[in-house]
C-alpha cells in the first residue's frame, strides 16, 4: 500500500517532483536521506526537498506518516512550514521551507552583545509558536536548541522550530507515554514513564531559557544514570558566578517551567504573560561573554557537521546574484562559514555518540537531527 494511503486529509503528488523543480545541490546526507537545494521553475523560489528512500521507511512508516501529517496542519510564522509532498514509486519528497540563518548557538556566539532582553525575546518565540501547536493539540517532544534555526541571516531574524519527527498530536491514538527525546531536555514524568501530557514542551522550554542564560545545561552528568535522577528529581542550581549578573525574574520565570509536578508547572500562555516575557524586568546588561565562553565549552558539533554541505546554497546564491535578505521566500547567505540550512542530516556514527532522540519504537529516529552533543565538563 503506498505512504499515506489511510484517509489523511492531504493529497501526495504523483507527479515527477522534477518536472516542477530543478534540482542543484545536496545540501547533507545521512544514514536514512538526502536533503537537497531546488528552485521552483516557475518562481525561481528556493527550497529543501527531503528525499527519503522507500526502503529506509521499511517498517518506519508511521514515524514518517507521523511528521507529515503534524507538519501539514501547521502554518505559523516561527514553525518551518512543509509545503508540499511527492511520491514515487521508489522515494518520498518533502519539499520543506527553506531556512538559512543559522543556529541558535552559533548567532549567540557571534553576536558581541548580548542580554536577557534578547534571551526573553527568543522565549517569547518559542512560547508562542509551541502555545499554537498546543492550541491544535500537538506536542512536539523534542524542543532544544539544535531545533532552533534562524529564518535568515538578518540581524533581527525571526527564529523558526524544526524538525517534527518526535511530534504526537494527542487524542489521534495511544496515550503519551512513551519515553522520547533527547537527554537533558526531556521532563521528569517522561523519564519516570509516566503518562504526559503538553507540559513536557514547557519544561523543555524551560531548559533552554537555563541554557541561554548562561551557556551550560542545567543537568549534567557523565553517567546517565546519575543525569536521570538529577532530571527525575529536578535537582538543579543557579550557580555562582554565571547567575549572579542574571535577574530574580529570569530565575522565577526558569522555576515555574522547569517545576517536576507538571499539574502546576506553567504552560505556554502563563509563561507569555510572565513579566521577564511581557514585562520590562529582563536586564539589558552585556552576558555575551560568560554566556559563549560557556556554549563553546560545554556544546560540541557532532561529526555530521564536518560534512554538511553549506556552501552549495551560498554558490547557488551567488550565481543567481540574490541581493541582502529579507524577511521573505528566498533569504540569502552572505558567508559559507555562517551557513547552516533547514532539515541538516544525521550522521550515523554521531547518532551513536549519543544525543539522538528515539522513535517511538525504540529505534534511532530517521527524522530527527542530533546537531550538537552535549559535553557534561567542567565549568571552572
Amino acid at each position: 500500500m503506498p505512504l499515506g494511503d489511510d484517509c489523511h486529509a492531504w493529497k501526495k503528488k504523483t507527479t515527477d517532483v522534477k518536472e516542477k523543480y530543478d534540482f542543484k545541490d545536496v545540501l547533507g546526507t545521512g544514514a536514512f536521506s538526502e536533503v537537497v537545494l531546488a528552485e521552483e521553475k516557475r518562481t525561481q523560489k528556493l527550497v529543501a526537498i527531503k528525499c527519503i528512500p522507500k526502503k529506509a521507511l521499511e517498517g518506519k512508516e508511521n514515524s514518517i506518516e507521523n511528521e507529515i501529517a503534524v507538519l501539514h496542519k501547521i502554518k505559523h510564522a516561527n514553525i518551518v512550514s512543509l509545503e508540499e509532498i511527492f511520491e514515487s514509486k521508489s522515494h518520498l519528497y518533502l519539499v520543506m521551507q527553506l531556512v538559512s540563518g543559522g543556529e541558535l548557538f552559533d548567532r549567540i556566539i557571534e553576536k558581541g552583545f548580548y542580554t536577557e532582553k534578547d534571551a526573553s525575546k527568543l522565549i517569547q518565540q518559542i512560547l508562542d509558536a509551541v502555545k499554537y501547536l498546543h492550541d491544535m493539540g500537538i506536542v512536539h517532544r523534542d524542543l532544544k536548541p539544535e531545533n532552533l534555526l534562524y529564518y535568515s541571516m538578518d540581524e533581527d531574524s525571526k527564529i523558526m522550530i524544526s524538525d517534527f519527527g518526535l511530534s504526537k498530536i494527542e487524542g489521534s491514538g495511544s496515550v503519551m507515554s512513551t519515553a522520547c527525546g533527547t537527554p537533558g531536555y526531556v521532563a521528569p514524568e517522561v523519564l519516570a514513564q509516566k503518562p504526559y501530557s503538553k507540559a513536557v514542551d514547557c519544561w523543555s522550554i524551560g531548559v533552554i531559557a537555563y541554557i541561554l542564560l548562561c551557556g551550560y545545561p542545567p543537568f549534567y552528568d557523565e553517567n546517565d544514570a546519575k543525569l536521570f535522577e538529577q532530571i527525575l528529581k529536578a535537582e538543579y542550581e543557579f550557580d555562582s558566578p554565571y547567575w549572579d549578573d542574571i535577574s530574580d525574574s529570569a530565575k522565577d520565570f526558569i522555576v515555574h517551567l522547569m517545576e517536576k509536578d507538571p499539574n502546576i508547572r506553567y504552560t505556554c500562555e502563563q509563561a507569555l504573560q510572565h513579566p521577564w516575557i511581557a514585562g520590562d524586568t529582563a536586564l539589558d546588561k552585556n552576558i555575551h561573554e560568560s554566556v559563549s565562553a560557556q556554549i563553546k565549552k560545554n556544546f560540541a558539533k557532532s561529526k555530521w557537521k564536518q560534512a554538511f554541505n553549506a556552501t552549495a546554497v551560498v554558490r547557488h546564491m551567488r550565481r543567481l546574484q540574490l541581493g541582502s535578505s529579507h524577511e521573505g521566500p528566498n533569504p540569502t547567505l552572505p558567508s559559507p562559514c555562517r551557513s547552516h540550512l533547514l532539515m541538516p542530516e544525521e550522521d550515523a556514527e554521531a547518532c551513536s555518540e549519543g544525543g539522538c532522540s528515539q522513535n517511538v519504537d525504540g529505534g534511532a529516529d530517521p527524522l530527527s537531527n542530533c546537531t550538537y552533543r552535549c559535553h557534561p565538563t567542567s565549568r571552572v
